[in-house]
């Protein structure tokens, strides 16, 4: 009997698509090749910046790319649809109406686990990690005062530092730097600095590639696609 199977939306980049499909199929722990996951991958990289739309430096929207990929993945059968950009999930609601199929939503997954791995009473200050787009659409800061957290972006300094480890490394030349990388974390960690957070989210895949590069476990950051990864695997076992 055919298994379920889930769709992955991604080629917003590619590399961290292929980063989250890597991780995918580590978390499986497979002995076979029957023992992996059932998924199949759109790695759709025409999708127009979502930045640069949501942010009005384009007119280029990437909604109806998107839309079509979840159309396609939706007339396939897909018992679920993973959507591997965090800027994209600007549209999600959006994106929901188009089908029936569930679309796992990121942000709030990741939400979810900063509560259960670093509780507000401990770690009430949080500071966000992503595109400028993702600040802009609300997203992330939505779902953390929701969960009771102070939400604090980084200052503009910080941010085009942030901009430049996505665009210019991951996106752009390839070439990561941990040094780079961990010096943004500890100066928005610093309890002296002017973000002072307890606890960061990392909310963009490119930002996942270096983390994933560079695992850092002693600083408190919730990595936005692993927790998706986890919640990939966990739903996809319970459909078998």
């Amino acid at each position: 009997m055919k298994r379920p199977f889930f769709a992955v939306l991604g080629g917003m980049g590619t590399l961290a698509t292929e980063s989250y499909i890597r991780l995918v199929n580590r978390a499986t722990h497979a002995h076979g090749d029957q023992d992996y996951l059932d998924y199949v991958v759109f790695n759709d990289a025409s999708v127009p910046d979502r930045t640069a739309y949501i942010t009005g430096e384009s007119n280029e929207n990437p909604f109806p790319v998107i839309a079509d990929d979840i159309e396609k993945a939706t007339a396939m059968g897909a018992s679920f649809i993973v959507l591997t950009c965090n800027t994209a999930h600007y549209f999600y609601d959006d994106f929901q109406k188009l089908t029936p199929v569930p679309i796992l939503h990121m942000p709030r997954g990741a939400v979810n686990r900063m509560a259960q791995r670093y509780p507000k009473e401990r770690f009430p200050r949080v500071g966000f990690l992503g595109t400028s787009g993702s600040r802009k659409s609300g997203v992330y800061a939505r779902a953390t005062a929701e969960a009771g957290y102070t939400f604090v972006e980084p200052t503009d300094d910080l941010q085009a530092r942030i901009t430049s480890l996505i665009y210019d490394d991951v996106k752009g030349s390839g070439e990561l730097n941990p040094e780079r990388y961990e010096s943004v974390l500890r100066d928005m960690l610093d309890p002296a600095g002017p973000c002072a957070c307890d606890a960061l989210i990392l909310g963009c895949t490119e930002l996942s590639v270096l983390n994933e590069a560079f695992p850092l476990p002693q600083l408190p950051i919730i990595d936005a696609q692993a927790v998706l990864v986890e919640d990939t695997v966990a739903r996809a076992r319970s459909l078998r």
